[in-house]
This record gives structure tokens, C-alpha cells and sequence, in this order.
């Protein structure tokens, strides 16, 4: 565990945190931040920096912790939608360097803007790192 982690120093009871799921694998707290009602943080018990660090085992936990965190926003907060976001890195925002999910509740009437606005993008670009990630 790295002294400097916040979320590790929450697991190990050192930090407090509105803790509302917890399992051998990971667990499930509110974020003191929020974007919107109900905003919570699934992390790995395990320190793990992001998302090319995690083990398998530990992010299978996290994303069924973070499926059912999202059920729950539906079902008790009367969530319209859930975004599930991780950030790996300080170009994609990440700034607590262990790996989490966020699972943010989205209702009709909230204000919260994500900073991508979905357009169409250029099919030999798209083509070309298809071809890239499958390795062909």
C-alpha cells in the first residue's frame, strides 16, 4: 500500500468514507465530490494504479460491484441512467492513482455535461485502429 493513497488508506479504516458496499474483493463508498445524487467509488481492496495494473480477479469484483451499485441508483434513487467511468492516467483525469469506477446516477433533469460529444468520426481513421487494437 503506497502511504500517499487516500483510497487504500480508506480501506484500511484510516480515512473515513461513507462505506455502502462491502466485499472480500472491493468496495463501494460515496464520492465527497458528487456529480449528481448518489454519485459513489468502486476500488479494489488491493492497491492497484489503474486499469494496466488491476488483476483480473479484482477488477471482475469491482465491475459486478459497480453493476450493482448501479441497480440500486435505479431501483432506490429513481435513477434515469448510470454512466460507469474509469479514468487510467492524467490525460484521461484520473486523479487518485488507484483504480476505481465511477457510478454516477443520471436523472433527466440534471446538469452534469460529460466533455465528449459524440460525432461522426472519419471510417479510414476508425479502420485503421481497428485494424491496430486487433492486432492485424
Amino acid at each position: 500500500m503506497p502511504d500517499d493513497c487516500i483510497f487504500c488508506r480508506i480501506v484500511a479504516g484510516e480515512l473515513p468514507a461513507t462505506v455502502i458496499a462491502s466485499e472480500e474483493r472491493a468496495i463501494a463508498f460515496m464520492d465527497i465530490g458528487p456529480a449528481t445524487r448518489g454519485h459513489a467509488l468502486v476500488i479494489p481492496r488491493e492497491h492497484a494504479q489503474d486499469i494496466h495494473d488491476i488483476g483480473a480477479e479484482d477488477l471482475a469484483a469491482c465491475a459486478a460491484l459497480a453493476a450493482r451499485v448501479a441497480g440500486l441508483a435505479r431501483e432506490r434513487l429513481g435513477a434515469d441512467g448510470v454512466n460507469l467511468i474509469n479514468s487510467s492516467g492524467a490525460a484521461a483525469w484520473q486523479s487518485v492513482f488507484h483504480f476505481h469506477i465511477h457510478v454516477i446516477p443520471r436523472y433527466r433533469t440534471d446538469p452534469l455535461r460529460l466533455p465528449w460529444t459524440p460525432a461522426p468520426g472519419d471510417p479510414e481513421e476508425i479502420a485503421q485502429a481497428a485494424q491496430a487494437l486487433a492486432g492485424a
